[in-house]
């Protein structure tokens, strides 16, 4: 065993569930004393803390595909830790891993649960968004379910986000035309200028649907859908026969106390068009897969990506709010500790 700090540690969890919008007094900092790793466990201390859309269904007591979080349980996320101490020998003090370990100071986690990473491959940071889950959710989401060719026209919504730009930078790769619909100038004009799409629509213009009609005048042959909403009332009509939709995300709605009604989908069985969801996890071997593909075109450049960073754990609550809100430009993380890379 090696040695094993001593001292607090911090942990935010849930207090109450949110009605609507969360907000950090919908959580609490509890502190307790750093643990000691035990056998096949490893101690971490918390670098970087990821903060994504799906936490937001954690906090409402729904049946789901996952759990949700429990009063008084720590709010649930994935994290880059440095190690402390470690009852495994795979792991020695200074490695650094990723691993869902949730919103703590000091994690302790099963050494099965673990990734060890290579500190000078890429940014840490990287891991938790373009080389991480967001990442590898565009990849299986293109690979798996849209499977653009060249020359069709494929839509994507939050087209600046953690997984709406990868997806759309994979689409491109693929000979597509790429159309992204995202909020406010900057936002459209990074996804056109950086990311290279073709074009790109502002979903808070009021003429959404004319704007997103006039972008694919060849109608549209896949579309992943990160937002819902008014955005995806826009596209429907445009979906071409044998149109692919990748169900990823619903984050206009995530917030609200019932779900709004849908659209008629009675136009699927005409048009023959294939709607599918997306849960990243069903295919763990996606994630290697996608970190061996892109961590090259993230070392040369040719996959852009950006990050939004707050500082804090006691932050954590407000960074995930503020994604919620669309407050957000690329992957939301929230910096812990110092990064010895």
């Amino acid at each position: 065993m090696t040695h094993v700090p001593t001292g607090i540690r911090r942990n935010v969890v849930l207090r109450r569930r949110p009605s609507g919008e969360p907000s950090p007094h919908d959580f609490e900092v509890v502190e307790d004393a750093i643990p000691t790793p035990g056998p096949g466990e490893v101690l971490t201390r918390t670098i970087w803390l990821s903060v994504d859309p799906y936490m937001r269904g954690r906090l409402t007591d729904r049946k789901s595909y996952a759990a949700p979080v429990q009063i008084g349980e720590v709010m649930t996320g994935e994290s880059i830790g440095e190690v402390m101490a470690s009852g495994d020998p795979a792991f020695k003090p200074g490695d650094v891993v990723l691993g869902s370990r949730g919103w703590q100071s000091h994690s302790l986690s099963q050494a099965t649960a673990l990734t060890k990473l290579d500190p000078g491959a890429a940014p840490l940071s990287a891991y938790l968004g373009v080389l991480g889950m967001p990442g590898t959710t565009a990849y299986s989401g293109m690979k798996d379910i849209g499977q653009p060719k060249a020359g069709e026209t494929v839509v994507i919504s939050a087209a600046s986000g953690a997984v709406g730009s990868v997806a759309g930078q994979i689409a491109k790769r693929a000979g597509a035309r790429v159309v992204g619909v995202a909020g406010g100038p900057d936002k459209c004009l990074w996804v056109q200028e950086t990311l290279g799409f073709d074009d790109c629509v502002d979903h808070r213009s009021p003429y959404l649907a004319d704007a997103l009609a006039e972008a694919c005048p060849n109608g549209i042959d896949v579309y992943f859908e990160n937002v819902g909403g008014a955005v995806q009332e826009a596209v429907i009509p445009l979906l071409n026969p044998f149109a692919r939709v990748v169900m990823c995300g619903m984050v206009a709605q995530y917030n609200e106390r019932e779900f709004p009604p849908g659209p008629n989908l009675g136009f699927v069985v005409g048009k023959r068009v294939r709607i599918e969801g997306l849960i990243v996890s069903d295919k763990p071997e996606r994630f290697a897969e996608w970190r061996a593909l892109a961590a090259p075109w993230v070392a040369d450049g040719s996959l852009h990506y950006r990050e939004t960073v707050i500082d804090g754990l006691e932050s954590a609550p407000e960074a995930l709010a503020l994604l919620l809100r669309g407050g957000n430009f690329g992957k939301m993380l929230v910096r812990v500790g110092a990064d010895p890379a």
